[in-house]
Protein backbone atom coordinates (compact mmCIF):
# COMPACT_ATOMS: atom_id res chain seq x y z
CA UNK A 1 0.00 0.00 0.00
CA UNK A 2 1.35 3.43 -0.92
CA UNK A 3 2.14 5.83 1.93
CA UNK A 4 -0.54 8.19 0.69
CA UNK A 5 -3.19 5.44 0.99
CA UNK A 6 -2.49 4.53 4.61
CA UNK A 7 -5.05 5.09 7.34
CA UNK A 8 -4.38 7.49 10.19
CA UNK A 9 -3.88 4.52 12.51
CA UNK A 10 -1.24 2.99 10.21
CA UNK A 11 0.60 6.31 9.92
CA UNK A 12 0.66 6.77 13.70
CA UNK A 13 1.92 3.22 14.21
CA UNK A 14 4.62 3.74 11.58
CA UNK A 15 5.91 6.92 13.24
CA UNK A 16 5.73 5.48 16.76
CA UNK A 17 7.47 2.24 15.76
CA UNK A 18 10.32 4.31 14.32
CA UNK A 19 10.62 6.31 17.57
CA UNK A 20 10.46 3.29 19.89
CA UNK A 21 7.48 4.67 21.85
CA UNK A 22 5.43 2.15 23.81
CA UNK A 23 2.19 4.13 24.13
CA UNK A 24 0.65 7.36 22.94
CA UNK A 25 -2.03 9.91 23.73
CA UNK A 26 -4.12 11.05 20.76
CA UNK A 27 -6.22 14.23 20.72
CA UNK A 28 -8.34 16.07 18.20
CA UNK A 29 -7.07 19.64 18.34
CA UNK A 30 -9.72 22.12 19.54
CA UNK A 31 -10.74 24.60 16.89
CA UNK A 32 -9.04 22.57 14.17
CA UNK A 33 -12.31 21.33 12.76
CA UNK A 34 -13.27 23.91 10.16
CA UNK A 35 -15.26 22.27 7.41
CA UNK A 36 -13.45 19.00 6.71
CA UNK A 37 -10.08 20.15 8.00
CA UNK A 38 -8.88 18.22 11.00
CA UNK A 39 -5.71 18.17 13.03
CA UNK A 40 -4.74 15.34 15.38
CA UNK A 41 -2.01 15.67 18.01
CA UNK A 42 -0.15 12.51 19.07
CA UNK A 43 2.09 12.59 22.15
CA UNK A 44 4.32 9.64 22.99
CA UNK A 45 6.91 9.03 25.69
CA UNK A 46 10.28 7.99 24.24
CA UNK A 47 13.67 7.35 25.79
CA UNK A 48 14.77 10.85 24.79
CA UNK A 49 11.62 12.58 26.07
CA UNK A 50 8.18 13.38 24.75
CA UNK A 51 7.59 13.08 21.02
CA UNK A 52 4.75 15.24 19.65
CA UNK A 53 3.43 14.72 16.14
CA UNK A 54 0.63 16.52 14.33
CA UNK A 55 -1.34 14.86 11.56
CA UNK A 56 -3.40 16.97 9.19
CA UNK A 57 -6.29 15.77 7.05
CA UNK A 58 -6.07 17.15 3.55
CA UNK A 59 -8.89 17.97 1.14
CA UNK A 60 -8.53 14.59 -0.57
CA UNK A 61 -9.21 12.82 2.76
CA UNK A 62 -5.61 11.64 3.28
CA UNK A 63 -3.58 12.27 6.44
CA UNK A 64 -0.09 13.82 6.39
CA UNK A 65 2.39 15.27 8.90
CA UNK A 66 2.44 18.54 6.97
CA UNK A 67 -0.51 20.97 6.89
CA UNK A 68 -2.60 21.44 3.77
CA UNK A 69 -1.49 24.22 1.48
CA UNK A 70 -4.71 26.14 1.97
CA UNK A 71 -4.04 29.73 2.82
CA UNK A 72 -6.68 32.24 3.79
CA UNK A 73 -7.49 34.59 0.95
CA UNK A 74 -9.16 37.96 0.75
CA UNK A 75 -11.16 39.14 -2.18
CA UNK A 76 -12.06 42.67 -3.08
CA UNK A 77 -15.02 43.24 -5.32
CA UNK A 78 -15.78 46.53 -6.92
CA UNK A 79 -19.22 47.85 -7.65
CA UNK A 80 -19.95 48.24 -11.33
Amino acid sequence: MAASERSLRELIEKWLDASGAASARIQLQPGARQGNRRCICVEAQCETGILTLFFFRHGDGLWHVFPPDERPAMRVTTAA
